[in-house]
């Protein structure tokens, strides 16, 4: 018995089939687009299915070659996984921009986080279970940074432009487990102390090294404040109902862009760097998360959430897309199709170069 399934699409060169029991979807799209959907319900193949990627010519007057690219079969979290008790596996990749081809760099059963991309080029610094880790291009070898005492570390981690410093967010015992920022060398060394608010998590350094930007609860809302690189006083640039986060500078030091959920969605805002001028850049159905400025300062790379979750959570185990989207605004289109969520993108993660990115994807491969 057999049924075919035309999709009104012609022509995709991005293909995904996820089986859940004996339910079967089938997602396709030009590279660029977002998925065209077509679902296939209660069709029992048995215990022994078998998955394939077939080419028809539909004629036999010529020969052509196909070639598959970014080719994966990997399992994806079961219902009962308890999130940041329960990891599944990740892996560590370099995407170019331009043509989506995607390089597996490293794997881990565990929980591969947030990398940051070395000005010099050299090196992606990644956390993983509270440790951060220096991974060389060069030689594939990840060595532990050493933070000191701070070894609660999330992956709200960000280098300073001129890649001396590393700033990061610790989970601190004396403030009951809730996050501080600290700086210390990018060599690492004994952690400083920044903020004296918690919980406080770090997104971003000023171009001039001079400022860190975070955000911080107080009093039961979310807002994002900016800070000395020395400490003192926090002086507050969002106060809006809502959650705003991951606050990051524009390369020229003008603008500040950061997510917002104040007008129901999860969407990009960009302000001025005093706080003033707050204008929203994303207006679509998706939850847009976490604008990353490109190094020539021309684009905002971002991770973009379906429907189905909250819009003030980045959970992991999600299909998501990576959109890339002029600074100034405008249309956005989709340059990467993973599944990952939290800890994919979190932190400003370009190549030197404004070419390639760098991220994590999850799955049981």
């Amino acid at each position: 018995m057999m049924k075919e399934i035309k999709l009104t699409i012609k022509y995709p060169d991005v293909l995904q089939l996820e089986k859940k029991g004996n339910n079967y979807t089938m997602s396709v799209s030009h590279f660029g687009e977002k998925y065209l959907v077509q679902k296939l319900e209660n069709i029992d193949l048995g215990n022994n299915v078998v998955a394939g990627l077939f080419i028809c010519a539909h004629t036999n007057k010529f020969t052509e070659e196909a070639d598959f690219f970014n080719t994966r079969i990997y399992n994806t979290a079961p219902k009962e996984l308890v999130q940041y008790k329960e990891y599944l596996g990740s892996a560590l990749e370099i995407m170019d921009i331009n043509t989506g081809l995607r390089q597996v760099v490293l794997s881990d059963s565990g929980s591969l986080q947030a990398p940051n991309w070395t000005p010099d080029g050299k090196s992606l610094i990644f956390n993983k279970a509270g440790n951060l880790y220096n991974f060389s291009l060069d030689n594939s070898c990840a060595n532990l940074l050493n933070t000191g005492f701070a070894n609660k570390n999330n992956n709200d981690h960000v280098l300073s432009f001129d890649g001396l410093q590393i700033g990061i967010s610790h989970h601190a015992l004396e403030e009951k487990g809730r996050s501080i920022v600290y700086t210390l060398p990018i060599t690492g060394g004994f952690p400083k102390q920044i903020t004296t608010k918690s919980p406080s998590y770090l997104h971003g350094w000023s171009p001039d090294n001079q400022f860190l930007l975070y955000t911080g609860e107080r009093n039961g809302e979310f807002d994002i404040f900016k800070i000395s690189k020395n400490g003192g006083k926090e002086i507050r640039l969002t106060n809006s109902p809502g959650l705003d986060d991951g606050a990051e500078y524009s390369r020229d030091g003008k603008y500040i862009y950061f997510c917002s959920t104040r007008t129901g969605k999860m969407q990009v805002w960009r302000m001025d760097v005093n706080g003033k001028n707050q204008t929203q850049l994303t207006f679509d159905d998706f939850n847009n998360w976490f604008p990353h400025v490109s190094p020539d300062n021309k684009w905002l790379v971002f991770i973009s959430f379906q429907n189905q979750v909250p819009a003030d959570k980045h959970p992991f185990y999600e299909h998501v897309y990576l959109r890339l989207m002029p600074v100034e605004g405008g249309p956005a289109r989709v340059i990467s199709y993973l599944y990952g969520g939290q800890g994919t993108i979190n932190v400003a993660s370009w190549s030197p170069d404004s070419k390639k990115i760098a991220f994590v994807s999850n799955g049981n491969f």
